[in-house]
């Protein structure tokens, strides 16, 4: 019996005869000019003016929260957070001594809910609120912005489910000063572990290049190299091993940047599919959730529904081969790494309903229509829908 996964690898047989070539060809394997080239074409293709080649999407969630207080961005340390959102995307934030809110979810997109959101800025004045873009949704930037002009909190994205959606001819993951993407396995491009952060502000980006690389000033320009020394008042020798910022060692290397170069030619293609097969989910099935998408093109991460009888269908599918998985996260709010460190549970009516019926099925580029009729069918014959 075929297995339908959640998700599947876009690493093909012509990558690994690219990945051969190369490690036969090349002797040093270490960050070098082949990252600087994918960082290049990935900013190409995001339509940003910079992008710095990380370890994964963790990784990348976790420099931004440090640069972020390392360049003195932020009016204070409260951040808000999306209560439907991923481990890491709410845990460098609490490693780092933010005050971390969560935000409940909108209904129809699965990002920050606009109306929570007000409430904790009147009640927070937070400095900073991250979205995430749940499956490859959007958010609603529209209100978001309103939100940021009034209350002034600077806004970054995490974008790893959504790598290739584009609302009004603007891609996902520049909408904010910076945001985060995932190139891990099954995700729309893999460097077999991988992520990027990019952003369109210089003075972000050297601050993230140092930190990147345990906080000097080797691979930063040269003239923010320049700045740096006459500030500390530091010759060049002794800035090769002077540490300007609290840095991490987050890099990955060449290997996996040549594959991302190889995996980039395939990222259209690949988007495309996803939004084809997401539209015949939304044909087969519903009655599980109405998704308006207002994005003309949805890369979508896989296909969320909302039953009564979770447990049920989950093994159902199960018994078919067909891979499912509770909606992400669920509530932030309830998992065990937020209770331990925060006492008290806040109040998350919409996340709630997620983490208790949230359930999401297979989306990838190697699924065909028939494999998305297969998985309706089955899926139907056991899901009891729920109204969200």
């Amino acid at each position: 019996m075929k297995e339908f996964k959640l998700a599947d690898n876009t690493i093909d047989n012509k990558d690994y005869k690219k990945m051969i070539n190369f490690l036969k060809e090349r002797k040093y394997l270490n960050q070098s000019k082949f990252t600087h080239k994918f960082q290049e074409k990935f900013s190409k293709f995001l339509n940003t003016k910079f992008s710095v080649f990380v370890n994964s999407g963790s990784s990348a969630n976790l420099l931004i929260a440090q640069a972020l207080l390392e360049g003195n961005y932020l009016k204070n340390k409260v951040v808000v957070l999306p209560a439907v959102s991923w481990a890491t995307s709410v845990s460098p934030f609490l490693q780092l001594g933010y005050k971390v809110i969560l935000c409940d979810c909108d209904k129809n997109d699965l990002g920050l809910s606009v109306r929570n959101l007000e409430t904790i800025c009147k009640k927070f004045n937070p400095g900073l609120v991250v979205v995430v873009n749940v499956l490859g949704h959007s958010n609603n930037f529209k209100k978001i912005f309103n939100l940021q002009k009034k209350y002034n909190f600077k806004l970054i994205e995490d974008n790893c489910e959504s790598l290739g959606s584009r609302f009004k001819n603007k891609n996902l993951g520049t909408f904010g000063i910076a945001s985060s993407h995932s190139f891990y396995y099954g995700h729309h491009i893999s460097t077999i572990e991988g992520g990027m952060v990019s952003t369109s502000d210089r003075n972000f980006y050297n601050i993230l290049l140092a930190i990147r690389s345990h906080g000097w000033a080797r691979d930063v320009q040269e003239p923010f190299k320049k700045k740096l020394e006459k500030r500390f008042k530091v010759d060049e020798f002794k800035s090769l091993y002077t540490f300007y910022y609290s840095g991490l060692n987050v890099r990955s290397t060449d290997f996996n940047a040549n594959l991302g170069i190889e995996q980039l030619k395939k990222i259209k293609k690949i988007s495309k599919i996803r939004h084809k097969n997401f539209e015949r989910y939304k044909k087969n099935l519903k009655d599980f959730w109405n998704q308006n998408s207002n994005l003309e093109l949805i890369s979508s991460f896989g296909f969320a529904t909302f039953v009564k009888n979770r447990l049920q269908v989950f093994k159902y599918l199960k018994s078919k081969k067909i891979q499912s998985r509770p909606l992400i996260c669920g509530n932030m709010g309830q998992q065990p790494f937020w209770s331990k460190k925060i006492k008290n549970k806040p109040s998350l009516p919409n996340a709630e309903f997620i983490d208790k019926y949230g359930i999401y099925l297979p989306n990838h580029a190697n699924l065909s229509s028939k494999d998305i009729d297969f998985i309706c069918k089955n899926f139907k014959k056991y899901a009891r829908p729920i109204y969200f």
